[in-house]
């Protein structure tokens, strides 16, 4: 088994302080490797993602009862001193409690604890080769048999195949997935803002899941749809495309959400849905129909950039066919679009599905239990 560790990466702090359990607990070899971070094609905003990145790992810490990181990132000589002591313990069989112990006084804002160090410019080059060789971007992450698990996010996923293999004795997973709760008071006024797009199989995960948690608190849902980061002009490398399906049927599986059968609505398929959106609400049917519609590319293979394919969503939705069909020729979706990526950006977020929920901005379909605390009355 391969861990990836980039020694600046929040998440890759998270994942470091359960690494020594996850070792007692199987029967693994673990090989690890430094890399640099993800690649620059992989960030369409390098900015914006490190702001959430320190956000979220912070609140994802504060879940799971681990240290949080600091809210500023580690300046450059403390990472490169980190990446000098982890390099020289790369084969040492105490890595994970030396990356931990480096890991803490780093994002604590400390000295490097002394010992060995190397140069680690080789084994960063070496760990980002391997890491682009088998197909991934991100650090904290877990190669093992061909699959990928990144983070404590997706650490159950290999706990649950290593015990299911008789490599480790089946115990509950040591950072469990989290779902909103089932019961909780609504603060009054709430509202959520929902950024998605129909091309996002991440946003189709989402949808259902927080027009109930929405209507379970009584708060307003605005919904933002935004165009597809490719038809934005942003870079989507092909490993986190491939990352992204998988990831998004292993997660469908978990939560009984239909998926797989795929009808890509990148371009115009995107567009005549787009197009359909203000007679959809004029209707009273807005949510139906951006439910039909993501249902139907990415669980019932529906091409919706014909007409007989986007009629069948329609009807789905429960609107009238004849009376949709003119619609598709109008424009002036671009303008709600447009005004739906300038508050996403004004947000400080870039991608979906995003959330922006008592003056907090939330990015990721696995992050509806943060929606949920900000919509609970506390106390």
């Amino acid at each position: 088994m391969s861990y990836f560790h980039d020694v600046s990466d929040p998440y890759s702090f998270l994942t470091a302080q359960v690494l020594g359990e996850f070792c007692d607990r199987y029967s693994v070899e673990l090989r690890s490797y430094l890399i640099s971070g993800p690649p620059d094609a992989a960030l369409p905003d390098p900015a914006a993602h490190q702001r959430n990145a320190l956000a979220d790992a912070a609140r994802l810490a504060r879940k799971q009862g681990l240290v949080v990181p600091r809210s500023t990132p580690p300046d450059r000589a403390a990472i490169a001193s980190a990446e000098a002591r982890l390099a020289a313990e790369l084969q040492s069989p105490d890595f994970a409690g030396i990356a931990r112990k480096v890991g803490a006084v780093l994002w604590a804002g400390q000295d490097i604890p002394k010992g060995p160090t190397i140069d680690p410019g080789e084994f960063k080059q070496a760990g980002d080769q391997q890491l682009a060789d088998w197909g991934h971007y991100l650090g904290g992450t877990f190669h093992y048999a061909g699959e990928w698990y990144w983070g404590i996010d997706r650490l159950h996923y290999l706990e649950t195949r290593l015990q299911e293999l008789g490599l480790g004795e089946r115990h509950p997973p040591i950072a469990p997935p989290s779902e909103p709760r089932a019961e909780g008071a609504a603060k009054q006024g709430s509202e959520v803002e929902f950024f998605f797009s129909f091309r996002s199989p991440y946003s189709y995960l989402a949808f259902n899941r927080v027009c109930d948690l929405a209507h379970r608190h009584n708060a307003q849902l605005i919904l933002r749809p935004v165009l597809p980061m490719l038809m934005r002009g942003l870079p989507v490398p092909p490993a986190k495309s491939s990352y992204i399906l998988y990831d998004c049927a292993r997660e469908a599986r978990r939560m009984g959400i239909p998926f797989g059968r795929i009808c890509d609505p990148l371009g115009w398929a995107v567009e005549r849905g787009y197009a359909l959106l203000d007679h959809a609400e004029a209707q009273g049917r807005l949510a139906e129909f951006c439910a039909a519609f993501m249902s139907g590319v990415w669980s019932q293979g529906i091409d919706a950039a014909t007409d007989r394919g986007i009629a069948r969503i329609v009807e789905a939705a429960g609107l009238n066919w004849d009376a949709a069909k003119p619609k598709l020729q109008a424009n002036n979706w671009r303008k709600r679009i447009e005004a739906n990526q300038a508050r996403l950006q004004e947000i400080g977020l870039w991608g979906v599905p995003s959330f922006h929920v008592a003056g907090q901005s939330i990015w990721g379909q696995d992050r509806l239990w943060a929606v949920d605390e900000l919509l609970t009355v506390q106390g």
